[in-house]
């Protein structure tokens, strides 16, 4: 990317080759407007994030500390302040990415207003909030710039040439507020033909990275809620096929492909497999497969299916619905299966769906995993759909049983009660689910920590707190003070939200369109100015 000084020079020559036709326009508006708008296309976008993860996870590999996260958002100017905010508190956006979660888009963005999240939003819409994401985050590039020209500005007119020199530094070396955006494609919304459609869709929105689910695709279930329907392996390998050939297609060669498994908690499967020979992958599916051994041929009943499992013939139990039962107590053993198989044919990072966040039990089965993948790495999801209190507490309290420790103050079942907050076991248990990301990042392969739904609880909770005062006793105050007040005191921007929304950028494309002729905003009379 060239420097803002190179990029005036560039231009006031190509200005000059237009014979005076070109003498309204200032090279160095033109050239402003340039470093604004860094990004032209999605396209540009995906492959320069692809680049960004692909470096992260070779950085995750030679050392487990620089693990990445993110959070989800269901708009784009969450996301846009959430990159802010990161900025501002941290100096850099590195290993922060945004996640983008078809829960949140069911529930928040279909057209059909709220809905389940069993993939029946329309397709379209989750390509179309990466779209929305990217262009709140482009926005917040010429947002944050624009305070730097303005800033240049008033050092040029004070003549302080050693302050222009440090902004124009700044100006060039801009980190920006573009970063890899793991988007939720549910299990494709169709056959292998329509996720590849979709995941081009997404990919021309920007996305580098795209996350595909195993199950049946209009079955689809949240993965915290029962009634989960898997599919065979060479149904979900042909569509990690079609995102690569979607990635290929659009020359983003180093898209990255997130294979997700819910087969932990799935106890059901559409079909069976097909399998040509014993030990093949079909055949490795159906033998989790639940089922009755035939002694003879009276025990075969009309319509009924017959599978040769293990030597014998097997009737699958098969429920009214058509689908097939899972033998108890095999998700893990599914699980691994799952996992190896999608890393051995095309998955760059596994998703495993799990009932609970236990740094024991994920690294338990990513080191089978690792016996056969030894680089191995997964997405894991933070979920606000599991109790963390709760877990974390009953966590520290089977450890100390086991230890012999006495925990006959406590009630396991009740652990969540406020008056554990401040006790030993409600510390530890803070404790550790502090160091959750930490630790599993260390002991259980996890590349990247995300939580699916933050901005939606947080949305939520703070609108709560907010109209229980300002309808209440509190009126006017509960604003002021729970809102405006800390924005002021905390240094957020969205304080001054005329400038947040672009008043500011939109003054100075008057004066670089009109000249002096330009009618703008940001005068004495305008009341932003009360912020400083």
């Amino acid at each position: 990317m060239s420097g803002l000084l190179d990029d005036i020079k560039a231009i006031a020559q190509l200005r000059e080759a237009q014979g005076g036709k070109w003498e309204a326009i200032k090279p160095e508006y033109a050239a402003r407007m340039r470093a604004q708008n860094r990004f032209h296309t999605g396209l540009d976008i995906a492959r320069y994030t692809a680049k960004i993860m692909r470096e992260d996870m070779a950085a995750y590999d030679a050392d487990t500390s620089k693990y990445t996260q993110s959070l989800g958002c269901w708009h784009g100017f969450i996301g846009q302040q959430k990159l802010i905010s990161i900025k501002k508190h941290f100096g850099t956006t590195k290993r922060s990415y945004l996640y983008l979660s078809g829960w949140m888009v069911a529930a928040l963005r279909s057209e059909f207003g709220p809905l389940p999240d069993q993939s029946m939003h329309e397709k379209t819409s989750v390509a179309n909030l990466i779209e929305e994401l990217y262009t709140f985050l482009k926005q917040a590039d010429a947002w944050e710039l624009n305070h730097l020209f303005r800033a240049l500005d008033d050092a040029k007119e004070a003549g302080d040439s050693a302050k222009e020199q440090e902004l124009i530094s700044k100006i060039d070396n801009h980190e920006t507020h573009i970063v890899p955006i793991i988007a939720d494609i549910d299990a494709g919304f169709g056959n292998a033909e329509a996720t590849y459609l979709l995941a081009k869709k997404f990919i021309q929105a920007g996305a580098c990275c795209i996350q595909l689910e195993n199950q049946v695709s209009d079955e689809k279930q949240c993965g915290h809620q029962d009634g989960k329907v898997t599919v065979p392996h060479e149904d979900f390998l042909a569509k990690i096929n079609a995102v690569r050939y979607a990635f290929l297609e659009l020359g983003v060669e180093d898209g990255v492909i997130v294979a997700r498994t819910d087969s932990l908690g799935a106890g059901l499967t559409q079909k069976i497999a097909v399998t040509n020979e014993p030990g093949d992958l079909g055949d490795q599916y159906n033998s989790f497969l639940d089922g009755d051994v035939i002694e003879n041929a009276a025990d075969i009943n009309n319509g009924d299916v017959v599978i040769k499992q293990n030597g014998k013939l097997v009737k699958p139990k098969r429920l009214a619905s058509g689908l097939y039962q899972f033998k108890p107590g095999t998700g893990e053993d599914r699980v691994i299966l799952d996992c190896i198989t999608s890393l051995q044919n095309g998955a760059d990072l596994l998703w495993i769906e799990t009932e609970k966040p236990h740094v024991g039990q994920i690294a338990s089965m990513v080191n089978r995993i690792r016996e056969v993948c030894p680089d191995a790495k997964l997405v894991y999801n933070n979920s606000p759909s599991f109790n963390w209190t709760l877990n974390f507490r009953q966590q520290v309290f089977d450890a100390w049983e086991k230890e012999g420790k006495d925990v006959s103050a406590y009630q396991r079942d009740k652990l969540m009660s406020v008056e554990y907050d401040n006790t030993e076991l409600g510390q530890l248990a803070d404790e550790w689910t502090r160091n959750f990301q930490r630790d599993g990042a260390r002991e259980a392969g996890i590349f990247h920590h995300l939580i699916t739904l933050p901005t939606y609880h947080t949305a939520a909770l703070s609108t709560d707190n907010l109209a229980k005062g300002y309808f209440g006793d509190e009126g006017m105050l509960a604003y002021v003070k729970g809102v405006q007040r800390e924005e002021i005191r905390q240094g957020i921007a969205t304080v001054k939200h005329q400038d947040m929304a672009g008043s500011n950028i939109g003054d100075d494309h008057k004066e670089f369109f009109h000249g002096d002729a330009a009618l703008k905003a940001g005068g004495k009379d305008n009341t932003m100015n009360q912020f400083g």
